[in-house]
C-alpha cells in the first residue's frame, strides 16, 4: 500500500486521528500507527489493501466488524472503531506494547514447551470465546497472536465471518481468506469452514512453535495446500526428542485432515493438551509445567512412520486462493475413474511437458508450423485447471537434443511428455502425436487423418487430441478453453510463427555476437510482424512482438542511454496500440511496463518529479499484467527488481514477486537472475534458513555462476554458517575467476569486502579491518559507493559505530535515492542502530 493510501487515510480522518507511521504489511492490510486525538491515547489503524476490500465491499466490511467489535476477551485484541473512509476501509485497535509471536519465533526459533503451551491455551481460550459468539477467525497464525506482558493476544477478527449456518451469507466471492502454511485441507479448497479450521491452524502454530518451523512448507500456495491435503504430520519428537508424546498427538489430532478428526471444540483439544479442560487450566504462561506422565485421553499411543522431511523454503506473505483439481483427494475423487498416480519414475504425472514437434518435411519448410503448434498446444494445456504445463523456455532448451524421454522428463520434473511431428501426405499435412511416461515408455500415440494446409484447423484438432490422451492418461476431464483475443485469419497466424521464427535468429545472432546476422535477422522479423498487423488490425500479438523487439533491441546497447532512446520510445508507441486493441492483455501491459522501467533505469527523465512518474507508471503496468490471464512470469520478475527503487516497497515485496515469477515459470530465461533475487531478499529479511535453501538451488541449476559461490559466502556473514574464514577465500577466489572481466574489478572488492565480514563474526578483528580498508574502491569502480554501504555493515560487525556511520554517509552521499528505502527498511545489517540518534541524522526517519 503506497504512501498516497496513508496521505488518503490522514486527509479523511485527520480529525479523529493523527497518522505517524507505518507499523506493518501484510497480505490483506497495511497497520498505521496513530494517536487517538480525542482520548490521547496511541492506536493500531488497518486499512485493508483495495483488491481485498474490493472483494469483501462496504455491507460485507460493516457486518463483520461490528460481529468481531463485539468479541470482549481478556486473549482478544478488542476494537475501538471502524468505518469507510474516501474508499478506505479501516478499524481501530489498540497499541500492544510487545511483540508477535512472529516475532519471538524469528528471533528464537524453538520456544520452551512450557511456553508453547501456555501460549496454545491462550490462543484456544480466546478462539473457544469466539466460537460461541459464531465467529470463526479463519487466519491463525504467528503474525496474529500478538505477545503483551507475559500473554497471548488473538488479533485481525476484524474480518472474520458469522459461523452460523443459518446466518445471512454476505458474500459470493469465493475468496479465501487465511495464509496457507496454517490453512485446514477445507478451507484452501474454497469449501465451508467450521471451527475445526481453526483448531488446525493452532496446531499448526504449536508444532512450529516447538520446531522452530511449520509443519508444512512448499514454493507455493499450491505446494503447500497439497501437503497439508495428502501428506502425514512429520513428527516434531524427530525434530526435538524433547516433546512429549502426547503434545505430538494432540497436534496429530488437531490437524486431522477432516474436520470430523479433530477435537470439534477448543476445549476438548486443550484438555487432549494438558490434562484439563480450559476452564480449569492455570492461564499464566509462567506456571505451565508440563511432564511425560499425562497420555491423550481416549487415544491409543502408537508409533507413527513419518518420511523423510523434504526441506524447502516458506515464501512468507503469499496468501493465494486456488482450487487444484485432484488435489484434496480426501474428498474429490470422482468414483468409477481411476486416479492419478505417481509414474514409474516417481513424477507427477500432472506434470506435463510438450517437446517441440519434428518437422518431418524433406526440406525442413514446416519448421514454423511445428514451432507455433507446440507453443499453441503449451499455451493451451497451460490454461486447464489442474494441469501443470513447462513453459517454452523450459522445453525450449531440449529442442534438438539426443537425451532420451526420461532423461528429459527427470530435468523438468515431468511425470508426462507430449511428442508429436507433422509431414505432408501428398497436398495435405498428418500430424501425429504421443503420449510417454517420465520413464519415456508410451502410454499411447495417434495419426491424426490428414488435413488441408489450415494451420489453424491442424493447431485445434491436435490440441483435442492431445486433451483426450491426457483424459485417458489421468482420468480426469480435460476442458480447452476457448481461444480469445487471437485470430483465425490463417496468412496472418502463419506469418506470425515466421515472425517468430526471425525473432529467435535475431535473439541467438545478438547472444553469439554476430552483429550483421542480427541486424539482419532483427529487420525480418520487425518487416513480418508488420505484415502481420496489415492482415489482421485488431490482433495484438503482433503489435505486442514487434515492442518486445524494439526492448530487446533497446537493451543490446548496454547502459547507453543514447543507443536505447529511440528503439525505447519506438516500443513504448507499439506497446500503446496493443493496450489499446486489447485492455486485457497481460503482455501488452507487461512489456509496455518493461519498457518504462527501462527508460527511468538509463535516466531518460533527468526532471525529478517525471522520473518519478515514469517509475509509478511502470510499476502501475507491470503490477496490472499480473492481474490478467496468463503467465506472467516476466512481469513479477521487473517487479522483484523495481521493488528496490520506489518507497513504500520492502525486501518482502521482493521476495514475494520473485517467488512468483520463479513459481510461475521456473525456467524463465533470467530464472538465474530470480534465483538470486530471491536468495538476496531471504538474507536481507534474515530469513537465513531460506536464503540457504534458495542459494542451494542456484548451485543445483547454475553451478557455473558467480552467484553460486557468491550466495555461499554471503551465508558465512551470517548464523546459518559457521564462520569458516579459509572457505570465505576459496569462495572469493571463486567468485573473481567466474566474473566477466569488465565486472571484476567491483566484484573482487565486493567479495573482499564479505570476507571481512567473515573475519569480523570470527574475531578476528584486525585482519577484518585491514581488509575492509583495503577493498572500499573508489568512484572510479564503485561510482554509487556500495563498498560503503557493506564497509558500514563490517564495521558494526566489529562494534565501531563510528565507522560505519562515516561510511554509510559515503554511500549516502553518492546514492542519495537509497535514504528513503534504507530508513524504511534498515534490514538486519542496520537494525541494530536504527534507534541510534546518529541514524536519524545520517539516513532520516521512516516517512
Amino acid at each position: 500500500m503506497s504512501d498516497d493510501t496513508m496521505e488518503r487515510l490522514a486527509a479523511a480522518i485527520g480529525e479523529q486521528y493523527r497518522i505517524e507511521r507505518v507499523l506493518g504489511r501484510g497480505g490483506m492490510a497495511t497497520v498505521y500507527l496513530a494517536e487517538d486525538i480525542r482520548h490521547e491515547r496511541e492506536v493500531a489503524i488497518k486499512v485493508l489493501h483495495p483488491d481485498l476490500a474490493a472483494s469483501i465491499g462496504g455491507e460485507r466490511f460493516q457486518r463483520e466488524i461490528r460481529v468481531a467489535g463485539k468479541l470482549q476477551h481478556p486473549h482478544i485484541l478488542g476494537m475501538y472503531d471502524s468505518n469507510v473512509a474516501d474508499g478506505l476501509f479501516y478499524y481501530v485497535m489498540p497499541f500492544v506494547v510487545g511483540e508477535s509471536l512472529r516475532d519471538k519465533i524469528d528471533r528464537e526459533g524453538q520456544l520452551t514447551i512450557d511456553e508453547a503451551i501456555g501460549i496454545t491455551v491462550e490462543v484456544a481460550g480466546a478462539l473457544g470465546y469466539a466460537h460461541a459468539q459464531g465467529v470463526i477467525h479463519r487466519d491463525i497464525k504467528p503474525e496474529n497472536i500478538l505477545l503483551s506482558g507475559g500473554h497471548a493476544l488473538v488479533a485481525d477478527f476484524g474480518i472474520a465471518r458469522a459461523a452460523d449456518e443459518q446466518a445471512q451469507k454476505l458474500t459470493q466471492t469465493g475468496m479465501a481468506l487465511g495464509t496457507p502454511t496454517y490453512m485446514a485441507p477445507e478451507q484452501g479448497m474454497g469449501e465451508k469452514v467450521g471451527n475445526t479450521a481453526d483448531i488446525y491452524a493452532l496446531g499448526c502454530v504449536l508444532y512450529e512453535m516447538l520446531s522452530g518451523e511449520p509443519p508444512f512448507t512448499g514454493k507455493t500456495a499450491s505446494g503447500i495446500f497439497a501437503k497439508h491435503v495428502m501428506e502425514q504430520v512429520p513428527s516434531v519428537r524427530i525434530v526435538r526428542s524433547s516433546v512429549p508424546e502426547d503434545v505430538e498427538a494432540s497436534i496429530y489430532a488437531a490437524m486431522g485432515k477432516s474436520p470430523a478428526d479433530r477435537p470439534q471444540t477448543c476445549d476438548a483439544f486443550v484438555e487432549m493438551l494438558v490434562g484439563a479442560p480450559l476452564g480449569h487450566t492455570t492461564m499464566r504462561m509462567a506456571t505451565m509445567r508440563h511432564t511425560t506422565a499425562r497420555r491423550v485421553p481416549g487415544m491409543a499411543t502408537q508409533q507413527v512412520a513419518v518420511a523423510p522431511r523434504r526441506r524447502w523454503p516458506l515464501i512468507a506473505g503469499v496468501a493465494v486462493a486456488l482450487a487444484i483439481a485432484g488435489v484434496a483427494a480426501w474428498k474429490f475423487l470422482p468414483s468409477g475413474r481411476p486416479a492419478a498416480t505417481a509414474t514409474p519414475g516417481g513424477l507427477d504425472p500432472r506434470q506435463i511437458a510438450v517437446l517441440y514437434f519434428d518437422d518431418l518435411s524433406p526440406d525442413r519448410s514446416l519448421a514454423y508450423l511445428t514451432d507455433g503448434l507446440t507453443e499453441a498446444l503449451i499455451t493451451e494445456l497451460g490454461r486447464v485447471e489442474g494441469l501443470s504445463v513447462i513453459s517454452a523456455g523450459g522445453v525450449g532448451s531440449f529442442r534438438g537434443s539426443e537425451l532420451g524421454v526420461d532423461s528429459i522428463a527427470r530435468a523438468l520434473q515431468a511425470g508426462t511428455v507430449v511428442r508429436g511431428s507433422i509431414e505432408p501426405v501428398g497436398d495435405k499435412l498428418q500430424v501425429t502425436v504421443r503420449l510417454l511416461d517420465g520413464t519415456g515408455a508410451d502410454f499411447e500415440r495417434k495419426a491424426l487423418p490428414p488435413q488441408a494446409n489450415d494451420p489453424l484447423a491442424i493447431r485445434d484438432s491436435t490440441a483435442v487430441a492431445v486433451a483426450a490422451l491426457i483424459r485417458s492418461r489421468l482420468g480426469d476431464e480435460i476442458k480447452l478453453q476457448t481461444q480469445r483475443g487471437g485470430t483465425r485469419n490463417v496468412d496472418a497466424w502463419s506469418t506470425y510463427q515466421r515472425a517468430e521464427q526471425r525473432r529467435r535468429a535475431f535473439e541467438a545472432a545478438a547472444t553469439a555476437g554476430d552483429t550483421a546476422t542480427r541486424n539482419a535477422e532483427f529487420a525480418a522479423a520487425d518487416s513480418l510482424f508488420a505484415a502481420v498487423t496489415e492482415l489482421d488490425r485488431s490482433w495484438s500479438a503482433p503489435v505486442i512482438g514487434r515492442a518486445a523487439l524494439a526492448y530487446r533491441r533497446s537493451r543490446i546497447g548496454g547502459m547507453d542511454p543514447l543507443v536505447a532512446k529511440e528503439w525505447i520510445e519506438r516500443g513504448i508507441e507499439h506497446a500503446n496500440r496493443a493496450v489499446t486493441l486489447d485492455p486485457n492483455n497481460g503482455d501488452a501491459f507487461e512489456i509496455r511496463g518493461n519498457l518504462k522501467y527501462w527508460r527511468w533505469l538509463l535516466g531518460l527523465e533527468p526532471e525529478q518529479t517525471r522520473a518519478t512518474a515514469l517509475i509509478k507508471d511502470a510499476q502501475s503496468d507491470l503490477e496490472a499484467s499480473t492481474r490478467l490471464p496468463g503467465n506472467h512470469a516476466g512481469a513479477y520478475a521487473s517487479l522483484s527488481h523495481l521493488y528496490y527503487n520506489v518507497d513504500g516497497k520492502t525486501a518482502t515485496d521482493v521476495n514475494i514477486a520473485a517467488s512468483s515469477a520463479y513459481s510461475a515459470d521456473a525456467f524463465m530465461a533470467n530464472a538465474e537472475v530470480v534465483l538470486s533475487r530471491l536468495f538476496l531478499s531471504s538474507y536481507d529479511l534474515a530469513n537465513f534458513a531460506q536464503a540457504d535453501s534458495w542459494c542451494a538451488e542456484l548451485r543445483r541449476r547454475f553451478p557455473a555462476s558467480l552467484n553460486a559461490p557468491r550466495c555461499e559466502l554471503f551465508l558465512l556473514t551470517t548464523t546459518a554458517r559457521e564462520p569458516d574464514v579459509m572457505r570465505a577465500w576459496r569462495l572469493v577466489d571463486s567468485v573473481v575467476a567466474l566474473t566477466p572481466p569488465a565486472r571484476r574489478p567491483f566484484q573482487t572488492l565486493n567479495a573482499r569486502m564479505l570476507a571481512a565480514a567473515v573475519l569480523a563474526r570470527a574475531k578476528l578483528a584486525d585482519s577484518a579491518k585491514a581488509v575492509m580498508r583495503t577493498s572500499i574502491g573508489d568512484p572510479s569502480i564503485d561510482p554509487a559507493r556500495d563498498l560503503a554501504q557493506f564497509a558500514a555493515f563490517v564495521a558494526l560487525s566489529l562494534g565501531d559505530t563510528v565507522e560505519a556511520f562515516n561510511q554509510l554517509k559515503t554511500f549516502l552521499a553518492a546514492s542519495p535515492g537509497r535514504k528513503s528505502s534504507l530508513a524504511q527498511d534498515p534490514g538486519w545489517w542496520f537494525r541494530p542502530v536504527m534507534n541510534n540518534p546518529e541514524w536519524r541524522r545520517v539516513v532520516g526517519s521512516p516517512k
